[in-house]
């Protein structure tokens, strides 16, 4: 058994070495990782969606006009339905919480049970790119992500095919940075390839 570990362990370090004489062929290439995750939706920009929301009026838009705006799941990507239960999860969570406390026309619409639903759309674009010295990004020394983009969310509540009620948050412009260092590199992976054996007891 002792012979079987040592085998494997000795192949696993092979392997990592074997990357690491490959690694500065692929660090003279001069790219870095870089995902972009995306939730469809007809809005290009943090923008055209404020806009579109901004577009729906409580008690005079319509479920037709909505469509027109995006709001249709049948047409556009990522639209959820909302029950009137999803409805009580989301602004009723707790029993202190009454139908009274809320917008007039939200509490009436809740209290209508089946004639009440609403839309959710959640469109987003997150783009993830690793930054700085590629050698040191490459190796594990350090490595340097960038987060950029832009997420918008929106609630809209309608009573049979008329809205009631609306609400959004978003984060017009997302840019945030994450840094990892490991001071010995690839070498640092050996902690947890190499693990000291129990010496037997006489």
């Amino acid at each position: 058994m002792a012979g079987l570990i040592s085998r494997i362990e000795g192949g696993r370090i092979r392997s990592l070495w074997a990357a690491i004489l490959v690694l500065p062929a692929i660090a003279a290439c001069g790219i870095l990782p870089t995902t972009v995750e995306t939730a469809e939706s007809p809005w290009e920009s943090f923008e055209d969606a404020k806009a579109a929301y901004d577009a729906i009026a409580p008690a005079q838009t319509t479920k037709a006009e909505l469509a027109a705006l995006g709001y249709d799941p049948l047409e556009t990507p990522n639209v959820r339905v909302l029950s009137y239960v999803d409805l009580i999860q989301r602004f009723l969570p707790r029993d202190s919480i009454e139908t009274e406390d809320l917008h007039p026309q939200l509490g009436r619409c809740i209290e209508a049970r089946e004639r009440c639903w609403g839309y959710e759309v959640t469109p987003s674009v997150i783009d993830r790119s690793r930054e700085g010295n590629i050698a040191l990004d490459i190796f594990g020394f350090r490595r340097e992500t960038m987060t950029t983009g832009w997420r918008f969310s929106a609630v809209v509540v309608l009573m049979d095919d008329l809205v009631q009620y609306k609400i959004w948050e978003g984060t017009p412009k997302i840019r945030e940075q994450k840094v990892e260092s490991k001071p010995l590199g690839p070498l640092q992976e050996l902690d947890n390839i190499i693990q000291p054996r129990p010496i037997p007891v006489p």
